[in-house]
Order: structure tokens, then C-alpha cells, then sequence
């Protein structure tokens, strides 16, 4: 029955549900409406996702991403402008407010256009540096293409990025071929130490940044903001509420001509398409929330015992209880739910805990439904009474987090459902040494009283003295 209740519930949510798990309404904020004209592949593939696109101007008096302290958009898109300032309506306060409102920022720079102080606020809250002097380049003189950078070499051109450990989920280069990607007069940021923030692409070990006014003959290593890895050209915050800010370091890699272009690498093949137009798909649909998105359909704990009641998610529990525990996952990809798989290398774990984990254990898949796949594991309560948690903290890179707390009390023995003594294999010499206590004191009345005196039945006779 719950099986089937919960499939129709997960039908009815995919056949209503968003593109967006958050919302198609999108803002995009650029310096002239008509510069749209320059991104219009990138639109074009966003109103086929079924985004309702709104274009606005940083000094536009209609605009506003709260309404009576409710959003009026659930996506912000930042294009490069020509201001330094964003206007009192973009105030690093009110986009840190979007944010914790569960908000999805998207924000390209450009190399040829400085980035607002607001913008750079807000990222300097989230530890995301970028360069002070505001106009600087990232080149590499191995890796460029040879046709649109043979001098300036500031068209980079890159992989697919790959996920940098075994665990993680690929969504951003999956199905890139050969295909590259052209980075073209693009920022790089440097990344803080934070568990929120994780690199998407991050530059080539030969590549750097440098200020092209100010070392344009001579470029000395003591003064470059970063070099290599160190750059990141396309970076990601999650907050804790799943809100996601994404930076990426150019926005004409964005732009139509850059879209399946024709570019050549130094040193490669002589001619290869890029990968930009998928690559800014996964991008923006990652920010969106239209992938990497998890959610809990249902959890089940019950007593795993012969004869006890399989009632789900009793209220209380015993020490020694033999438990099972059950999990329903499932993940949004573009416009549907479908089971979450794991990652090779990587576990769900629950935890049974009560100040600190009496229990970590690994849930295995149990079955795998149409939208959503079930992992479960049965353990036993440890003899230990007082309040616990089922608790599944999963926080992976670029995966919704998922913290699902279950409260249950544990309770001590009861007197009557203690074993008795002579089941338990260590009560056996206790019991035997009570049972020769009692037959020797036994025996020993049984003697007394059964045993007549020495000289029994003669006459004694005593003599007087005189």
C-alpha cells in the first residue's frame, strides 16, 4: 500500500512539477536590454526549459527581487555592465537577503568590464576572491586557440571538466567527446577554504593572471594574483538552505558566436567544436536547480523481531530491539524525478545517534521503483536507554543536502521481559553454587536430626563424693 501511494504521489509531482525545482521565474540584469541580442542562443535554450525571462537594466526603477518580503523572482542572472554600482536595489544586502531566501544566482564576468562593487561584496562574503585591480586577464600560452588569440593568447580553450575524486556525480562532462571548451577573455577568482564552495573549471597549471595595462611588457611572478589551479574560471556556492551562486569567469563564452564554434588548439587537432552551448545548459541548469537536486519521498523504521508488531515508525523502542531502516531518494533531471543512484566509491550512511553516533552504518539498495530508489539496513539498538536519532546526512558536491532527522525514544528492559537465570549460560555456576549451599545445609539438618548421640539407651551412674 505504501509502495503504491507513494508512486501515485511521485507521478502527480512530476506531471505538475516546475522545469525548476525552485521556480522558472528568471531575471537577467545587463547593461542594455538590446545586448540580449548577443546571448540569444543562451535564451533561446532557457525559454525552451520553460523560463519566464524578465530583462532589466541595473537602474530600472521597476526593478525589485522582493515584494511584501516574498521574492518576485527565483533566479537572478548577472550579465557584465558598465557601472560600478548596482543601484539601491542590488545592494550586497538585498542580493545576501536573495540568497538566504533560498534565491539562485548566476554571475558571468568579463575581463573587459569591471565588476560591480556590490557583486564583489557579496562574493567576498561567500570567499570568493577576485583580482583588486579589477581588470585583470587569465592567458595561457599552451593552451589557446591559434586562429582567435595567436597574439594575446586569452582564448583559452579546455576539457570537459571531470569531478577531481571518485564519488562524485558528472553532470558537466558527460558526452564532451573531444569536444573543447573556449574560455575567452575571462576572470579568474581564488576559492576559500569553505565546504560550501567547489571549483567547476578550474584553470591549466600554465595558465595565470596578470593586469594587462599594467605588465604589458614584462609580467613579474611576485605580483600575479594567482597562476595554475589556483584560479578557478568557473566557480559554485551552495548554501546550507541549497540556494546555489555560480560564478562564471566569462561571459562571452557565453554569447552565440562561441556556441559550437570552430576553434584550434596549439599543438592539437586543426579543427574541433566547442563545447559552450552544453556546457552553459549544465551551468545555468545546475544554478536553477533543474539537476543535482535530491529529495526524501519517505522514510520507515519498524521492529525487525519474529511475533513483534510491524507497525511503521513506532514511537519508542527498547534496548536490543532489532530495527529496520528504510530510505526513499530521488533526484530531479530537467523536467522530471527519477531514482538517485549513488555514486561508485560513495555511501548513504545512517546514523543511530544519541549525543555522539552509537551507530554508522552503510544503507545498501534495497529496490529500485521508477522515481525513486530505496536503501535500508537492519541493526541492533544498543544497550543504552534515552532519546536517539535515525539520522541521513548526506552533503556531497553539487548534490542538494539531505538531512533527515527521525526522534525515537529508547527505554530500558522492562522487569518482566529480563530472561530468567537459568537461560543465561554465566548465571550457571552462581546457580550451582546456590543449589550445593542448599543441599549441604539440607543434609546437614537432615544428620542432626537423624543422628542419635554417642551412648545412646545405657545407664549412666554417677558416684557421690564424700
Amino acid at each position: 500500500m505504501r509502495t503504491l501511494l507513494s508512486f501515485l504521489l511521485l507521478a502527480l509531482a512530476s506531471v505538475v512539477a516546475a522545469i525548476s525545482t525552485s521556480g522558472n521565474r528568471l531575471l537577467v540584469v545587463l547593461d542594455d536590454v538590446a545586448d540580449k541580442a548577443t546571448y540569444s542562443k543562451f535564451f533561446a535554450d532557457l525559454e525552451e526549459r520553460e523560463f519566464k525571462i524578465t530583462y532589466e537594466t541595473p537602474k530600472s526603477d521597476s526593478l525589485n527581487l522582493f515584494n511584501l518580503g516574498e521574492r518576485t523572482y527565483d533566479h537572478v542572472l548577472f550579465l557584465p555592465v558598465h557601472t560600478k554600482g548596482l543601484g539601491p536595489n542590488l545592494t550586497p544586502k538585498t542580493l545576501h537577503d536573495f540568497v538566504n531566501a533560498q534565491g539562485n544566482i548566476l554571475l558571468a564576468l568579463s575581463a573587459n568590464t569591471t565588476t560591480p562593487t556590490s557583486l564583489v561584496s557579496l562574493l567576498s562574503e561567500l570567499d570568493i576572491t577576485l583580482p583588486t585591480d579589477r581588470n585583470s586577464l587569465v592567458v595561457d600560452h599552451f593552451n589557446y586557440d591559434i586562429t582567435s588569440a595567436a597574439d594575446r593568447h586569452d582564448v583559452l580553450l579546455l576539457p570537459a571538466p571531470k569531478p577531481v575524486r571518485t564519488g562524485i556525480k558528472d553532470f558537466f562532462s558527460e558526452d564532451a567527446g573531444t569536444k573543447l571548451i573556449a574560455f575567452p577573455r575571462g576572470v579568474g577568482a581564488v576559492l576559500g577554504n569553505g565546504q560550501l564552495l567547489n571549483p567547476i573549471l578550474r584553470a591549466p597549471r600554465t595558465a595565470y593572471s596578470y593586469n594587462p595595462k599594467e605588465q604589458a611588457e614584462a609580467v613579474n611572478g611576485d605580483d600575479l594574483f594567482a597562476a595554475g589551479q589556483q584560479l578557478s574560471l568557473v566557480s559554485t556556492f551552495q548554501a546550507r538552505n541549497n540556494a546555489r551562486v555560480t560564478v562564471v569567469g566569462s561571459a562571452e563564452m557565453l554569447q552565440d558566436k562561441w556556441f559550437d564554434a570552430s576553434v584550434t588548439k596549439l599543438g592539437g587537432k586543426p579543427v574541433v567544436q566547442t563545447f559552450n552551448r552544453e556546457f552553459a545548459k549544465r551551468v545555468s541548469g545546475w544554478t536553477f536547480q533543474e539537476i543535482g537536486v535530491l529529495k526524501v519521498n519517505w522514510v520507515e523504521h519498524h521492529l525487525e523481531e519474529e511475533g513483534a508488531p510491524n507497525d511503521s515508525n513506532p514511537a519508542m523502542y527498547r534496548v536490543k530491539n532489532n530495527v529496520s531502516y528504510t530510505i526513499s531518494l530521488a533526484e530531479f533531471a530537467w523536467d522530471h524525478w527519477i531514482g538517485f543512484n549513488v555514486p561508485e566509491a560513495d555511501e548513504v550512511q545512517l546514523e543511530f545517534s544519541m549525543l555522539s553516533p552509537f551507530h554508522r552504518l552503510n544503507l545498501k539498495e534495497e529496490s529500485h521503483r521508477l522515481a525513486a530508489v530505496h536503501y535500508h539496513t537492519v541493526f541492533t539498538i544498543p544497550d543504552q536507554h534515552g532519546i536517539f536519532n535515525f539520522m541521513v546526512n548526506y552533503k556531497r558536491p553539487f548534490l542538494s543536502n539531505i538531512e533527515e532527522k527521525n526522534t525515537v525514544p529508547v527505554r530500558h528492559m522492562a522487569h518482566d521481559e529480563w530472561p530468567r537465570s537459568y537461560a543465561i549460560s554465566g548465571a550457571w555456576p552462581w546457580i550451582a553454587g546456590i543449589g550445593a549451599t542448599v543441599s549441604g545445609f539440607l543434609g546437614f539438618v537432615a544428620l542432626w536430626m537423624y543422628s542419635a548421640p554417642v551412648g545412646a539407651g545405657k545407664k549412666v551412674t554417677v558416684k557421690k563424693t564424700q
